[in-house]
């Protein structure tokens, strides 16, 4: 009989040889087999625990085998495990409603929701509804974003590595500056800039000869800004509080779409249902995924107001995909929803990302190489850079990553691993997204874990 060791030698040597080396398992020097999970946890094949703190890309804020999601799964495989996404079922109609009312609350529109699989398809399909509402192909978006890999959705996806094998991309979006205060593009500091980086937007709007806009007849070329209210994959920046609010007068003065792209930050990640909540304004498209169904089956979709997406404007066959919609997912999807709009989940994301924040920061006064720690609910980062605090330290970032899934990090007598994700520009951030019912006695064994490594990387910050 094989042992745990030898199951996963004789996996991985197949995997070598049959499996593609395109996704991004192998970004790690060894590529890690996992064989369970459970609430903040997975576990490999002799049963030691990882302590997962980026819990799937925030694909799973309710904690891995999450009993009522489970249990709904396993009544849909009874009554309706499969349906073209042709005819109707209930579940997709009750999660739409679901979406949809939730969405009239967190923004005070009416609108409806449309059903893909993945994140980057249900962004195809808002650049489809868009383009059709506009009659253009052009859009914003920012530095540092990512919007998914598809073909579509890499045009306003920031990274050229991304782009570049697949020929031109004539679509590709005009990228904006993200307002990364710690990094300002601009070089400013923010209380005495004044909202610069708002000001070089508006400023592309002055004069015909920015390429932008017709100042004779008052039209723009670009369609819609795609947004992330914090930027994901850029490394969890939390921009300042007002900013969205003046580019939304800009956007509005130029009849320009704001698309919301909260596939990392939608579903109280940051405390609120959707992100873009903590900065008083209103999206025009709304476009989520991934922790919808708490990871249990791909599903995904977007949602846009009544104007743009009513049976008029957006009638049969605009777009589709044969798994949309589908019961497994819209069971699971339903549950999630019915978990979150229970009360005091909010409560919940906010107290333990205040405490985890807390302990971060208290981290950040003991390491140089800690240049920047940030977070809102339960989505934090900690930069990482050089003993000046600010040269983005991308060697250290992946020693830190590359030691914690080792698993030699003790907590009670007993091995341990960490799970972590690497963002940031510079590849030398931790973007950090816990599970919600993450407890305290985790967030203690986190900042345990931290520390350790912490230490075993760098030099002490010297008192003062």
């Amino acid at each position: 009989m094989e042992t745990g060791a030898d199951l996963e030698k004789r996996l991985l040597a197949e995997e070598s040889r049959y499996c593609s080396y395109g996704d991004t398992a192998h970004y790690l020097k060894k590529p890690k087999i996992f064989s369970g999970c459970e609430g903040s946890f997975l576990y490999d094949y002799s049963g030691k625990p990882y302590l997962d703190l980026q819990m799937w890309y925030s694909a799973v804020n309710l904690g891995y085998k999450h009993g009522r999601v489970d249990d709904a799964v396993r009544s849909q495989i009874d009554r309706l495990p499969q349906l073209a996404s042709q005819y109707l079922h209930r579940e997709k109609i009750e999660l739409a409603a679901a979406i949809s009312r939730q969405t009239q609350r967190s923004f005070k529109a009416a609108g409806r929701v449309h059903f893909n699989v993945g994140g980057s398809q249900a962004v195809e399909d808002s650049i489809k509804l868009v383009r059709r509402a506009t009659g253009k192909t052009l859009f914003f978006a920012f530095q540092g974003s990512y919007h998914g890999r598809t073909l579509g959705a890499s045009e306003i996806t920031s990274s050229y590595r991304y782009r570049k094998p697949y020929g031109h991309f004539s679509n590709r979006a005009q990228f904006i500056p993200y307002p990364y205060c710690f990094r300002c593009h601009y070089g400013k500091r923010f209380g005495s800039c004044k909202y610069y980086c708002v000001e070089q937007f508006a400023r592309l709007f002055e004069t015909e000869y920015n390429s932008v806009v017709d100042t004779k007849t008052g039209e723009c070329e670009f369609a819609a800004f795609y947004v992330e209210p914090i930027q994901g994959t850029g490394g969890y920046i939390v921009p300042p509080p007002d900013y969205f609010r003046r580019i939304k007068k800009i956007l509005d003065r130029h009849k320009i779409y704001l698309v919301d792209d909260e596939m990392q930050m939608g579903f109280y990640r940051t405390g609120k249902f959707w992100g873009l909540e903590h900065f008083g304004i209103k999206p025009d498209v709304l476009v989520f995924g991934k922790a919808l169904t708490n990871g249990m089956n791909p599903l995904s979709g977007f949602w846009a107001k009544e104007e743009l997406i009513n049976p008029a404007s957006f009638p049969p066959g605009s777009t589709h995909s044969t798994f949309s919609s589908n019961p497994m997912g819209t069971a699971a999807g339903l549950e999630v929803m019915r978990v979150l709009q229970e009360k005091g989940m909010a409560e919940r994301v906010n107290a333990a990302g205040k405490k985890f924040l807390g302990m971060l920061k208290e981290l950040k006064k003991k390491y140089r190489e800690i240049g920047d720690v940030d977070g809102i609910g339960l989505a934090m980062r900690i930069e990482i850079c050089q003993k000046d605090g600010i040269t983005p330290n991308r060697r250290l970032t992946d020693d830190i990553f590359h030691a914690g899934l080792e698993g030699g990090l003790e907590y009670k007598g007993r091995k341990y691993g960490l799970v972590l994700d690497i963002g940031g520009y510079f590849k030398n951030a931790f973007t950090l997204a816990p599970s919600f019912y993450i407890s305290d006695e985790e967030i203690g064994m986190a900042h345990k874990f931290l520390d350790e490594l912490f230490s075993r990387f760098t030099s002490k910050r010297p008192r003062r």
